[in-house]
């Protein structure tokens, strides 16, 4: 049995059958539309930056010498 959700873009139900080409979208349209908000930048994956904490008094100048 497949399990039946909302298309995430338009909301219509659909199924994540992988007799669904388009899956998780409901068609092609639907898909093309997501693949347009990530090229137009419309979507973004957050960075997360790490900072390391320097010891005091030393930056680590001698491993940049390796």
């Amino acid at each position: 049995m497949a399990t039946v959700y909302a298309c995430p873009i338009c909301q219509k139900a659909t199924c994540l059958a992988t007799t669904n080409p388009f899956r998780p979208f409901c068609g092609q349209r639907c898909q093309n539309r997501d693949l347009g908000a990530w090229a137009a930048e419309q979507y973004n994956v957050p960075d997360t930056e790490i900072t390391l904490p320097l010891d005091a008094g030393n930056d680590y100048t001698e491993l940049d010498k390796e």
